[in-house]
């Protein structure tokens, strides 16, 4: 399974506008470095292009992926197959842990985004960071393991 980063963003002040970059860099100590998250369980968040697509045509309105607020916008990605897995981001290694449960954020960008983001994983999925490094638009993405 392989995958391409389209996307980069962080969210430097929670609840803030996310800002587009074209490398973010990770460590296992801070996640993704400038981001304003501080689990270290949910250090990066992944959304797949063709699902926000989905969920979009779903409530009948075009709307920028970053209104999402996650961390990395791939393509060519069954996120929902990758938990358990680690897998090459850039130059970085990341666990997949989970699922990004949608929540009433979106509701608030959106009416009816959240329910459309429930089904089939839309929302993405988040994961941690095993071995530090730094991502590109335009990377490849490709499993390293399962656990």
């Amino acid at each position: 399974m392989q995958g391409t980063v389209l996307a980069l963003a962080l969210r430097p002040v929670k609840g803030h506008t996310v800002t587009l970059q074209n490398t973010i860099a990770m460590s296992p100590e801070a996640g993704v470095i400038g981001d304003h998250g501080t689990s270290l369980r949910r250090q990066v968040t992944l959304l797949d292009e063709a699902a926000w697509n989905a969920a979009c045509a779903e409530i009948g309105v075009e709307i920028d992926w970053t209104t999402r607020r996650s961390n990395v916008l791939v393509s060519n990605l069954n996120l929902q197959a990758l938990v358990g897995s680690q897998i090459h981001l850039g130059s970085a290694l990341v666990e997949i842990i989970g699922e990004v449960v949608p929540c009433h954020v979106m509701d608030a960008a959106k009416e009816g985004l959240k329910n459309a983001l429930k089904p089939e994983w839309r929302g993405g999925v988040y994961g941690r960071i095993i071995r530090k490094g730094q991502v590109k638009v335009g990377d490849q993405i490709t499993v390293h393991s399962s656990q």
